[in-house]
């Protein structure tokens, strides 16, 4: 009697658990365009109002939207909406297709395209103003995108209020100073963070050093992972607790 008593606790709790752990799917599915024709597929997380800016969420190379299935649904909570896209440069991390890539053709996702690329983002952003012409975005980008955001928040100024970029680096290599010369244009608040290997660290400080913004922090975590991936605890079990409390610190001039 004990012992079933037991077994049926234990059972009862396993299953609290696992609903506690699974994230909140409250998401809205959209579809837009880019300049270039290419459909791009996104979740919107609403908040509760539109006081914050909304956060542009974008994944690293052969990801998807679903590295933010986590993510998202923490910052929504903290008050900020967010839009987190399938981009071109796609594939099946996190055990879930990317439909933009899905449906295009291959021209449009090669890997050097980066063009198309910015198009993504820019397309992003577009939907993002459209939706709400008064409010300011965060730029969020994992690996190659949180490269790119540099460029966007260069070419957007009055658009954009603040910049997030997990594990940035000059990628692309026919265009070698893309990102350093864009950060040198960035004048709005900077989280910069990286994986600890030295090519990673060397990547990012560079980048941190030629953002022109007085208002930029650079995190080295003890425990840290490639891209957006480091504030997921299955990726990044040992740390990813303690850079969540940092990047919410650093969002927290955005609250209101």
């Amino acid at each position: 009697m004990r012992k079933t008593r037991l077994l049926w606790l234990m059972t009862l709790a396993a299953l609290i658990l696992s609903a506690a752990a699974r994230p909140l799917r409250a998401q809205t599915p959209v579809q837009f365009k880019t300049s270039d024709g290419v459909t791009i597929y996104a979740d919107y997380y609403p908040a509760k109002d539109s006081s914050q800016p909304m956060i542009l969420l974008f994944h690293q190379a052969h990801s998807n939207r679903y590295e933010y299935s986590t993510i998202a649904p923490r910052l929504e909570s903290l008050g900020f909406s967010c839009l987190a896209t399938d981009q071109r440069f796609g594939g099946t991390m996190f055990g879930e297709d990317n439909e933009t890539d899905a449906h295009m053709s291959k021209s449009a996702a090669q890997s050097h395209n980066v063009a198309g690329f910015e198009a993504d983002l820019e397309a992003a952003l577009a939907w993002a103003h459209a939706k709400d012409p008064r409010r300011k975005v965060i730029l969020w980008g994992s690996s190659y995108s949180a490269s790119l955001v540099f460029v966007i928040a260069a070419r957007h100024p009055a658009e954009v209020a603040g910049v997030l970029a997990f594990s940035p680096g000059e990628y692309f290599p026919a265009q070698p100073t893309l990102v350093e010369d864009a950060a040198k244009k960035v004048r709005v608040p900077v989280f910069i963070t990286s994986e600890n290997s030295a090519d990673a660290v060397a990547n990012a400080t560079k980048i941190f050093d030629a953002v022109a913004s007085g208002n930029k922090v650079h995190y080295s975590a003890k425990y840290a992972v490639h891209g957006s991936s480091t504030l997921i605890a299955d990726r990044n079990p040992k740390g990813a607790a303690v850079t969540w409390q940092v990047v919410m610190k650093f969002l927290t001039q955005f609250e209101k």
